[in-house]
């Protein structure tokens, strides 16, 4: 059967930059900890399972700096296979306490095939999750793209020289965790702005992705909305987010991770059990937090926490292929619908947060699996595409003129800047300016050690105060205090590093506590935070 249509998946993996090396049971970090067991070890496992079937993926995976530096930094490293260890303990007490009640021994038994999972690929890998990515995309299985250097929102960076770094600072650390330069980039938050088409391709990039308003907004210069690639008038190939496709997947109130089958994200055995039974897993403090165990199913939405039913691993199964079924259906409806209209093969783009996939919708690296597998064994006219590979093989794209978008709430930048967290841009943008000034004055002076070190820590701080992740924190209300402190932190740590050295007073033991603790980006000179030279 002649092919229809293609389709891209884009999952953006991201996780802000949290290490605590002198705490042993930090609760932020188990941000990363819960991520890695239940998104990045099931999607590494289903990758590799369909490569190693002779099914290719064809999927592109975005992967922040920040996260690789996690997902390469051996202190976190060990405290993640503490974290493993340590929840494989626990269920193995559970496995003695739901002994005698199926209903709960079920998906005890799933998690424990979860954590186990998650124990073997770490070992196989002594614990750098980094190097099957790398070989899945050096094999042609998948793409690997990058995004800004600590994921700030680029069009509320308002200095040209802080955009140049994010993305400067992004491509050498991918080219050294790849070792390739890397093609696409990822706009964090799919937040676009037309200033930003230079600054891209004169950093090396061939491609990125825009909100499907951002094409919608260009009218007749866009006459297949965002079923094809386009291009800016500097050359840089674009891609426009599908609406539907990504909704199916993302939302829980109209889409699929609502279904009553699948696992209840918000009730956890860290607020159901024993404190006393509980307490070896929680923090230093003793208090209750998530673990990460979840027993029970959505059963009905509105329902109180309280009256969910104890989740089945193979009736959520039922429920995944059904809709995975229905996710390949409703695409075929689209090509098809296009092509009577058009007389053209449609490109549908589905982009979603990697995160997802396994740690909000539980099922999901399985319905990624199961969709992948459809298309090969149903012998469907669809096929997965990366986008260098779609670029390469298409006629030469129309030129666009996008419009200005993101793909938060209300479709702008309303989630970074509102009467929430709108009071810390005045830190953000001092120490930039800070930064840009000193880098300026000391770029072409002979520096010691001290002096480069203290310099390339205000560079990295900087960076760091710029991450979107403490604005939209702030705004959701989640880990709030948190948030408010690490912005003003790396704040205040960039404009007394550099004032140190302005008046060359360093404090050599505060700086080395810094780069401990923020040890990301070991190649940053803090020259990218220079101007452009004029004559």
């Amino acid at each position: 059967m002649a092919q229809r249509g293609s389709l891209m998946f884009v999952l953006h993996a991201h996780l802000p930059y949290v290490n605590h090396p002198q705490d042993s049971a930090f609760l932020e970090e188990n941000w990363f900890f819960e991520a890695v067991v239940e998104t990045y070890v099931p999607l590494i496992s289903v990758l590799e399972r369909l490569a190693g079937e002779g099914i290719r993926p064809g999927v592109a995976v975005s992967i922040s700096p920040t996260l690789g530096a996690m997902l390469e930094n051996e202190a976190l490293e060990a405290k993640l296979v503490l974290y493993v260890e340590s929840r494989l303990e626990l269920i193995g007490k559970e496995l003695e306490r739901a002994k005698d009640d199926p209903a709960l021994l079920r998906p005890v038994q799933l998690y424990h095939e979860l954590y186990s999972e998650a124990a073997e690929l770490l070992h196989k890998y002594s614990g750098d999750l980094i190097t099957p990515l790398k070989a899945l995309q050096h094999a042609g299985q998948i793409e690997i793209i990058t995004t800004a250097a600590t994921h700030a929102v680029l069009p509320l960076l308002t200095r040209p020289e802080a955009v140049r770094a994010q993305l400067a600072v992004a491509a050498e650390d991918y080219e050294d965790r790849f070792n390739c330069k890397p093609s696409g980039f990822w706009l964090p938050e799919c937040a676009y702005e037309p200033r930003l088409n230079s600054y891209l391709k004169l950093s090396g990039f061939s491609y990125t992705f825009a909100e499907s308003h951002a094409v919608e907004a260009a009218g007749a210069q866009a006459p297949n909305g965002v079923y094809s690639p386009y291009r800016t008038s500097n050359g840089l190939g674009l891609f426009a987010r599908d609406a539907a496709s990504s909704r199916e997947v993302w939302s829980a109130r109209f889409g699929y991770p609502g279904d009553p089958a699948y696992r209840e994200f918000y009730r956890d055995l860290g607020f159901d059990g024993d404190l006393e039974y509980l307490r070896p897993y929680l923090g230093s403090d003793g208090a209750r937090r998530p673990l990460g165990l979840k027993y029970h199913r959505i059963t009905d939405a509105g329902a109180d926490l309280s009256a969910k039913q104890y989740y089945d691993p193979d009736a959520a199964l039922e429920r995944v292929e059904a809709h995975a079924a229905d996710f390949l259906e409703r695409r075929m409806k689209q090509t098809d619908d296009f092509y009577a209209a058009r007389g053209a093969r449609p490109l549908i783009v589905s982009c979603y947060d990697a995160e997802l996939f396994g740690h909000w919708w539980f099922e999901g690296p399985a319905f990624l699996e199961a969709v992948i597998r459809r298309i090969r064994q149903e012998r469907l006219p669809l096929q997965f595409v990366t986008p260098t590979e779609y670029l390469n093989s298409c006629q030469e794209p129309g030129e666009i003129s996008p419009g200005i978008s993101s793909w938060g709430e209300n479709g702008y930048f309303d989630p970074w800047v509102n009467e929430t967290n709108d009071f810390i841009y005045p830190a953000v943008y001092a120490a930039t300016d800070k930064m840009i000034e000193t880098a300026n004055r000391f770029r072409n002076q002979d520096l010691n050690s001290l002096c480069l070190r203290a310099l390339n820590q205000a560079a990295r701080e900087t960076l760091l105060a710029q991450s979107s992740d403490w604005a939209f924190l702030l705004y959701i209300g989640s880990h709030a205090a948190y948030a408010k402190g690490r912005l003003e932190d790396h704040a205040a740590n960039a404009v007394r590093l550099l004032g140190e050295v302005i008046e060359k007073k360093i404090d050599e033991a505060a700086l080395a506590a810094l780069e401990r603790q923020n040890n990301l980006f070991p190649r940053l000179d803090f020259r990218v935070f220079a101007s452009v030279s004029k004559f």
